[in-house]
C-alpha cells in the first residue's frame, strides 16, 4: 500500500506538475483538491452543534472542472467515524474504484487515514454533486461538482449572464449518526428533520441575527442559471421564486428540450439547470423549497426560504410571498416529470437502445423483519424483488476484480419472485429475504428495467439512482405495468436521460441502458431511510474484449478492511 502521508501528497503534486510541462500534456487538465474531513461547531436554527464538515464547510466546496478534466481528490479523514466519498452522477469507466459506496466499491477510510480519489470525466458536462456514501453522513458531507464544457464549445442555449449553485438539504438539530444507531438498534421510526435548508440557511428567523436566510443578488434584465441539487436525505421538493418563471435546460449533468415551468420538482440525488430571467426591475422575491408527498404524513413541515434580491431596492422593501405547492401535489410533479425530454441533436443524440438484451422487472417496497434488540421485536426492511440487501464485510467490487468466492452471489432475481397485485390487496407475510445478491450483465448489453412501486406496508415514492452508467426513461405510469400494453406508449425517441429517476408512490417507471462500463456498480434507493434498511442491490458487468474494456487494476492507496 503507497504511504499516504503529506510528503506523499506532495510528491504526487509535483508528478503532476512535471507531466504537465512535457509536449504530451500541452493542454494539461489535471485538477487537484484536498478534502479534509472534519468536526465543526455549525451555527443554524439558532443554536450551534458539533457537525461533520469537508473543510468546516456546509455545504462543502464546489469542485469545479472541464469536460475531460482528470480529478485527484485527496480525502483526509479526521473524524471518529468511517468514510467514503462518491461523486455522484460521474460514471467513472473502468475506474470504479473511485466511486465511492462504501463495501461495494471500497472500504472505508478509516480514522486518520486517507485516500486519494482518481478519475476522469468522460464525455460529460453539466451540473452534479459529492456527497459521503456510509450511514447518513451525507447530511453535512456534500457539495456541488460543476462540469464546464470543454474549452470553445458553448451551451445549446443562450449563455446566461450569471451563475449560481443551489442546494437543498435537511438540517437535525441533534446529532444524526447517533439518532439513527438509536432507530436501528430499538426498531423505531427515522427521527425526520428539524428543517430544510437553502445552501445551508434555512429561513430568515426573527431575533436571530445568524439566520437571516441566503439571499441571492441580481441585476435586473440579466439571466441567470441555477445550479440546483436535492442533497436532502429523504424528501422530494419542489423549488420556485415568487412572481418568476424559469427555463430548464439540464438535469442530471443531460441537455434537456428548454421548457418554462413555474416550479421544479427534485428528487434526492437528482440536479436541475435553469435559466431565471430578471425582468421584474425592482424588489424581494421569495424564493423556497417545500416537501412532495404523495402520501402525506400528518408532520408539521415549514419550507426553506431564501430571497431574490434586486440591485437598487432597500433591504427592507418587503418580500413578494409565493404560493407554496400543497404537499401532495401529484398533477404538478407529474406536468413536471412529463415535461423532459433529451435536447437529442446531432451533437448531444438521445443513444436508447432499442433492442434488450435484459428484461427486467424490480418490485419495491417495504416490510418487517425479526429484531431481537427491538422492542417490538421487528424492524421495517426494504427490498428489490423481497431481497433485502445485505452489505458484505469486503468490498464487492475487490472481490469480482480478484475472483473471491463467498462474497457474494450474481443469482439476483429478474423478477419478482412471486407475482402478485403489487398496488393492491397485499400478502400477508410481510418478511423479506435477506442477502448479497447481484445481478450479472455481459459488457455492452442492453436492458430494460421496470422499476414497479408495491403497497406492502404503504405505496411510497422512490428515487432510485444508478452507479456507472445513466440511463433513459422510456416510460412512466400509475398502478402496475402492464408488459402487455404500455410498452407501446415507451418514448424510444428523445426520452430524458438520467442518473435518479423518481419512481412514483404506488406506479412505476421503465429505464433502459446500455451496460457498458464494466465493474460492480451500486443501484439504490436515494432516501436514507430505505437504502440503510436494504432497498439496494448491485449490477456486475464482465469486462468486454481487450484491456479497454476491462476494469482497471486498483490504486495502491485503495483502503483496507
Amino acid at each position: 500500500m503507497a504511504p499516504s502521508s503529506s510528503s506523499s501528497w506532495l510528491r504526487l503534486r509535483v508528478l503532476v506538475l512535471v507531466a504537465c510541462l512535457l509536449p504530451s500534456f500541452i493542454q494539461c487538465k489535471i485538477r487537484i483538491y484536498k478534502f479534509n474531513v472534519m468536526v465543526t461547531n455549525t451555527t443554524r436554527l439558532c443554536s450551534t452543534k458539533p457537525a461533520v464538515t469537508v473543510n468546516g464547510l456546509f455545504p462543502g466546496p464546489t469542485i469545479f472542472a472541464n469536460e475531460d478534466d482528470h480529478l485527484l481528490v485527496k480525502v483526509v479523514n479526521q473524524v471518529q467515524y468511517n468514510l467514503t466519498i462518491h461523486w455522484h452522477g460521474i460514471k467513472q469507466l473502468r475506474s470504479g474504484w473511485a466511486d465511492g459506496p462504501a463495501f461495494i466499491t471500497q472500504c472505508p477510510i478509516q480514522p486518520g487515514q486517507t485516500y486519494v480519489y482518481n478519475f476522469t470525466i468522460t464525455d460529460q458536462r453539466g451540473t452534479l454533486w459529492w456527497h459521503a456514501h456510509i450511514g447518513w453522513l451525507r447530511a453535512t458531507v456534500h457539495g456541488a461538482l460543476v462540469i464546464l464544457p470543454k474549452l470553445g464549445v458553448p451551451y445549446p442555449f443562450p449563455h446566461p449572464d450569471s451563475e449560481v449553485v443551489i442546494i437543498l438539504a435537511e438540517w437535525w438539530k441533534s446529532d444524526i449518526e447517533t439518532l439513527i444507531n438509536s432507530a436501528m438498534k430499538e426498531g423505531l421510526p427515522f427521527q425526520v428533520s428539524d428543517a430544510y435548508t437553502i445552501n445551508g440557511q434555512s429561513r430568515p428567523i426573527s431575533n436571530c441575527s445568524s439566520e437571516g436566510g441566503f439571499s441571492f443578488p441580481v441585476e435586473p434584465g440579466k439571466k441567470y442559471m441555477l445550479r440546483i441539487i436535492n442533497a436532502a436525505l429523504n424528501e422530494e421538493l419542489f423549488f420556485k421564486i415568487a412572481g418568476h418563471s424559469l427555463t430548464v435546460v439540464e438535469v442530471d449533468a443531460t441537455y434537456v428540450k428548454p421548457f418554462k415551468t413555474g416550479t421544479i420538482f427534485i428528487t434526492p440525488g437528482q440536479t436541475t439547470n435553469a435559466i431565471l430571467e430578471a425582468d421584474l426591475g425592482t424588489g424581494n422575491y421569495l424564493m423556497a423549497a417545500s416537501p412532495f408527498m404523495a402520501e402525506p404524513v400528518p408532520i408539521d413541515y415549514t419550507a426553506a426560504t431564501a430571497t431574490v434580491h434586486y440591485s437598487g431596492t432597500q433591504s427592507s422593501a418587503a418580500t413578494t410571498l409565493t404560493d407554496l405547492p400543497p404537499r401532495n401535489a401529484t398533477p404538478l410533479a407529474t406536468a413536471f416529470v412529463d415535461s423532459l425530454k433529451s435536447l437529442n441533436s446531432q451533437r448531444y443524440p438521445a443513444r436508447v437502445p432499442l433492442t434488450v438484451d435484459h428484461s427486467l422487472l424490480f418490485t419495491m417496497g417495504l416490510g418487517f423483519n425479526p429484531c431481537a434488540t427491538c422492542i417490538h421485536g421487528s424492524r421495517i426492511a426494504a427490498y428489490f424483488n423481497n431481497i433485502s440487501f445485505i452489505r458484505p464485510e469486503i468490498s464487492l467490487l475487490n472481490a469480482h476484480f480478484f475472483n473471491i468466492s463467498g462474497v457474494f452471489a450474481d443469482d439476483f432475481p429478474g423478477n419478482p419472485p412471486i407475482r402478485y397485485n403489487y398496488t393492491g390487496e397485499q400478502p400477508t407475510n410481510l418478511r423479506t429475504m435477506e442477502g448479497t445478491r447481484l445481478y450479472r450483465l455481459a459488457f455492452n448489453s442492453t436492458v430494460q428495467l421496470v422499476l414497479q412501486d408495491t403497497a406492502m406496508i404503504t405505496p411510497e415514492n422512490h428515487p432510485i439512482h444508478l452507479h456507472g452508467m445513466n440511463f433513459f426513461v422510456v416510460g412512466r405510469g400509475l398502478g402496475n405495468f402492464d408488459p402487455e400494453k404500455d410498452p407501446s406508449n415507451f418514448n424510444l425517441v428523445d426520452p430524458v436521460e438520467r442518473n435518479t429517476v423518481g419512481v412514483p408512490s404506488g406506479g412505476w417507471v421503465a429505464v433502459r441502458f446500455r451496460a457498458d462500463n464494466p465493474g460492480v456498480w451500486f443501484m439504490h434507493c436515494h432516501l436514507e431511510s430505505h437504502t440503510l434498511v436494504g432497498l439496494e442491490m448491485a449490477f456486475v458487468v464482465d469486462n468486454g474484449q481487450g484491456p479497454n474494456q476491462s476494469v482497471r487494476p486498483p490504486p495502491r492507496d485503495l483502503p483496507s478492511c
